[in-house]
Order: C-alpha cells, then sequence, then structure tokens
C-alpha cells in the first residue's frame, strides 16, 4: 500500500506540490488564529451583582442590601451556590452556576431576578447591577493618558476618559468593558452655609429636594392653533453653575430666595479611595480594557491597540 502512495506520489508531482502548498498554508491560517492568553481560563460560570451604596455600613449593606439580592437569586435553575462580600458602600453577590450553561441564559436569569432584589431594597439604598460578561482573567490591557500640551488638570483628563475614550473602545469587537482609573470625576458640588439655613428657616432636606425637583425638563403635550400644533415644555435642566445657583428654594414676603443665596455651587472631584501613578513618579488618568467571555485574548489587544 504504501509503495502504491509512492509511486502515485511520484507520477503526479505537480499535484503533490500543490496539496503541500494548500496544506502550509491552513496550516499558518490556524496558527495565527489560535487564541493565546498568558493562562488558561479556568473560572467558574459565574454572575455578579454589584450594588453601590451612599457611605452605608457594612452591616446595613448586609441586612438591606446583600440579603435581598441573595435571597432573589436562591432558586435559580442550575445555581451552584451564592457568595457574597458586603463593604463599606458597595455590595457584591457571587452567583456561580453550573458548567455547561450557557453564559448569556444565566445572565438572563438573573436579570429577572433582580428586579425582585429592587423592589426589597429601600429606596435611596443603591440600584443593584449585572458587572462586565466577562471573568476573573478578562483584563487584557491598561493604558494612560498622557497630555503633551500641559493644559488639561486630573479632572478634565478623567472627563476625557470617560466621555470619549471609553466609547470609542467599548466599539472594539470583543470588548465588553472600559474602566477608567485615576483622576478626579467632575462634580457640581453644592456646598450649604448652615448660617443660612438658619436665616431663612431653610432645612437641609428641603434644599436637596428643591435641586432635584428643579432640574429637569417637563413636557406639557401641545396647543392647537391656526390649525397648526405648538409643542409645549418646560426647560429646567441645569446646564452649569448659573442655572444651578438660580433656582429658587422658597419665597419670603414674595422675595425668592436663591441657591446662591443659601450656598456655594462650585465643580470639584467626587471622593476616591484611590490613585494611578506611573513610574511612580505621578499621578495619571488610565484605562483598562476588559474583554468578552469566550473572545480571543491576542485578537481583542490587537484591535484595542488598532483604535488608541
Amino acid at each position: 500500500m504504501l509503495d502504491r502512495l509512492i509511486e502515485i506520489g511520484l507520477r503526479n508531482r505537480l499535484l503533490v506540490l500543490v496539496m503541500a502548498i494548500l496544506v502550509m498554508a491552513a496550516g499558518w491560517r490556524a496558527y495565527t488564529g489560535l487564541p493565546v492568553d498568558a493562562f488558561p481560563d479556568v473560572s467558574p460560570n459565574l454572575v455578579q451583582v454589584f450594588t453601590v451604596t451612599e457611605g452605608l455600613a457594612p452591616e446595613e449593606i448586609e441586612t438591606y442590601v446583600t440579603y435581598p439580592v441573595e435571597a432573589a437569586m436562591t432558586g435559580l435553575p442550575g445555581v451552584a451556590k451564592v457568595r457574597s462580600i458586603s463593604n463599606f458602600g458597595l455590595s457584591v453577590v457571587n452567583i456561580y452556576f453550573e458548567d455547561g450553561l450557557d453564559i448569556y441564559f444565566v445572565r438572563q436569569l438573573v436579570g429577572e431576578r433582580l428586579q425582585e432584589a429592587r423592589e426589597q431594597i429601600p429606596a435611596g439604598f443603591g440600584n443593584p447591577e449585572m458587572g462586565p460578561i466577562s471573568t476573573g482573567m478578562g483584563q487584557v490591557l491598561f493604558y494612560y493618558l498622557e497630555d503633551t500640551s500641559g493644559n488639561f488638570d486630573l479632572t478634565e483628563m478623567r472627563a476625557v476618559q470617560d466621555w470619549l475614550v471609553k466609547f470609542h473602545l467599548q466599539t472594539v469587537p470583543g470588548v465588553t468593558e472600559v474602566l477608567g482609573i485615576g483622576g478626579w470625576e467632575k462634580q457640581f458640588q453644592v456646598d450649604v452655609r448652615p448660617e443660612q439655613l438658619l436665616r431663612y428657616d431653610v432645612t437641609l432636606d428641603q434644599v436637596i429636594g428643591r435641586i432635584e425637583a428643579n432640574n429637569l425638563n417637563v413636557g406639557a403635550q401641545f396647543i392647537e392653533h391656526n390649525a397648526e400644533e405648538f409643542v409645549v415644555r418646560s426647560v429646567g435642566l441645569a446646564r452649569g453653575i448659573d442655572d444651578l445657583e438660580r433656582i429658587v428654594i422658597k419665597t419670603v414676603d414674595g422675595r425668592p430666595v436663591f441657591l446662591s443665596d443659601l450656598a456655594a455651587v462650585g465643580t470639584g472631584g467626587a471622593v476616591r479611595r484611590g490613585l494611578q501613578t506611573r513610574n511612580g513618579t505621578g499621578e495619571v488618568v488610565a484605562g483598562q480594557v476588559i474583554k468578552l467571555f469566550g473572545t480571543n485574548s491576542s485578537a481583542v489587544i490587537a484591535a484595542v491597540e488598532e483604535k488608541l
């Protein structure tokens, strides 16, 4: 049999050469498309639920946030175990499913039960949300923003990261989330003066309520006039410090008391619990790219670098 194959090969040298070239081309294509990871991804079938709260202690988070989420997840088909961590201002619930179940199917199950959990959590205690469709091995790339002109501070650089760079990178196939690290998240801050609250007999809850009520646009249907429809709406969404300062908190003898009479309004950075440095010499704004579960890490990294 072997002699017969050798004889056929010798008689059809061109055919053998063409077949050899095809095999080499197929091998090269398979090699270049081979998934490459630093370590094999042996992560369990996991869905994470995060709830960010405003300064609650771990005991309160465990009672009012973590427990309702855990209770809502019990009884889901394929659940192997449920684990949770309650930290200061943050609740993390890990739902482990049996191997072999489709990740998108289990996330759909968790999403349906999250609505039940939201109804059990008191108002103002946070809104539980699912984490990215990734694993612990999904962190594939770090990058940092460099201001070559020297005209931007860390707050402005963080705004560039969160509102420009992030959304562009999230369009890359295989990227499930882009996280910003370092810098300051820009906020409009209201620094209330206690003596002015006493002077005008206003409570802090009233100030917060009036700011929330006056910072939105409201639609009012339409008016018909001369066979035409005119849309009526109230434009009250604050677009800057001047708009916030002109919010009316109350009236005293027909005179409006504005927010500027009670507080100083300005911009500042949100409270943070860490920073990002480069080479230990200075603080920078950086980004972290997380790849989609099951995608090729090398292909995602190459696509992100090209986009950058």
